[in-house]
């Protein structure tokens, strides 16, 4: 089982992404200490292969890639990351379980 879930249309996006920035090799994302609620979500591109360390988690697909780095899994077990398109704008939505409260642009999170 893996520790996070990506679903279909959060996948197609960071496809997208990588098709549009091609000296890319992953989509990355990160739990850093900050924001209003103490941690905060880090997007991001991997620049290369190499860079990917031991116990990062890589999933790929067809023609995508997305990275947690080892230290960020722990704060993101459990989580659907998922992309939304609504009228006035379209983003990833993080559901994270393990978030105990959030701030009101959804960007940083206390466990």
């Amino acid at each position: 089982m893996k520790d996070f879930i990506i679903t279909d249309d959060a996948k197609n996006q960071m496809s997208k992404l990588l098709e549009k920035n091609p000296e890319k090799y992953a989509v990355g994302l990160s739990v850093l200490g900050g924001g209003c609620a103490g941690f905060k979500y880090e997007w991001g591109f991997v620049d290369k292969k190499e860079d990917i360390k031991d116990g990062d988690e890589i999933v790929e697909w067809e023609n995508g890639r997305f990275v947690v780095d080892s230290i960020s899994l722990f704060y993101l077990l459990g989580t659907v990351i998922d992309w939304k398109e609504e009228v006035f704008g379209a983003q990833f939505e993080i559901s994270n379980p393990n978030s105990k409260s959030s701030c009101g642009c959804g960007e940083s999170f206390s466990v």
